[in-house]
């Protein structure tokens, strides 16, 4: 993608005219930024032209420290990437700072890991439990209580012996659901899963979709039902903190959507601190029209998960400010 279209939208913001360049480093780049007054911008071209970015190569960071006295960075979207912009150029500058919007990120989620105020909720949504392994084990030790919904829910229901129909699941990560329980048990976490289902036989144009207590096996789970969200209500009701990531069903699809959306609202409303982490989440919220109503809502998916994992992001290690 080229800067163009979004120069000319910052220049909009800005009210001001907005420098750009050809390419991000080099010599004609370092002739624009040398001839720059007090108060100009200067948009450089995306780095991603460069292979060396995604490589964080070391002499390709050094430009582009070159071209600054001070670095700050303020895409917490890509601070898990090691890559030359968000990691590297940090590396050859004196002093390399978090941007607005990165301190609040490591604020609202740093304060899920270290000082939450409990009771605290962590609501986990979406497919598959295979990409949220170590998100839940790292939750495990800080929250009081987790509710695991949308397709993921299945496998844990099956690790349970429990009937689930056709619905999704990863038999290859049923031990891993096991353990996930045996563990939570053990550090007294209140698991819930749900307790009733929305099904169908197909997830397009459903004709027969219809709510019910256990999964009939020619039929496919796809949102939770009326007992499922009022028990969920009163969880949220009764927490301080809540770290949501994940839809509790197939919310892009209308028939499937009232889950996700009445517990979007109930935390919403419930008037406790609400951290979304990012992803399929934000749309669901936007969906329930409460984005306004939520403390805050972070931009990276990829990178709010890691961060909640416990992991050192290399874009937030890198800086000498935060």
């Amino acid at each position: 993608m080229r800067m163009a279209p979004i120069a000319k939208k910052l220049q909009e913001l800005l009210g001001k005219p907005v420098l750009t360049a050809n390419d991000c480093v080099g010599e004609e780049v370092k002739k624009i930024v040398a001839g720059m007054k007090d108060g100009d911008v200067l948009l450089l071209e995306n780095v991603r032209f460069h292979p060396e970015e995604e490589e964080n190569d070391p002499e390709f960071s050094k430009k582009l420290a070159e071209l600054c006295d001070i670095y700050v960075n303020d895409a917490f979207g890509t601070a898990h990437r090691a890559h030359a912009s968000t990691e590297g150029v940090a590396k050859f500058v004196k002093q390399a700072a978090a941007g607005f919007l990165m301190e609040k990120e490591i604020k609202f989620l740093g304060m899920i890991l270290q000082n939450p105020e409990k009771p605290i909720l962590a609501i986990i949504g979406g497919a598959k439990i295979s990409s949220k392994i170590d998100l839940l084990n790292n939750l495990l030790n800080k929250v009081d209580n987790l509710i695991i919904g949308g397709g993921m829910a299945y496998t844990f229901m099956k690790a349970q012996n429990k009937n689930i129909g056709k619905s999704l699941v990863e038999l290859d990560k049923v031990e891993t659901a096991k353990d996930i329980l045996e563990k939570a048990k053990a550090r007294g976490v209140n698991i819930y899963l749900p307790i009733d289902h929305i099904v169908a036989s197909k997830k397009d144009n459903p004709q027969d979709v219809e709510g019910v207590n256990d999964i009939p096996e020619n039929m496919i789970a796809f949102d939770i039902g009326q007992k499922t969200i009022a028990e969920f209500e009163k969880v949220v009701k009764a927490s301080k903190t809540i770290f949501w990531n994940g839809p509790l069903g197939l919310f892009e699809v209308n028939s499937f959507a009232a889950g996700t959306i009445a517990i979007a609202k109930a935390i919403a409303n419930s008037g406790n601190v609400s951290v979304v982490g990012g992803g399929d989440s934000v749309s669901a919220i936007k969906k329930a029209g409460v984005t306004a109503k939520m403390t805050h809502i972070s931009t990276g998916g990829g990178a709010s998960l890691e961060f909640i994992e416990g992991k050192e992001l290399p874009g937030i290690a890198a800086l000498t400010n935060k």
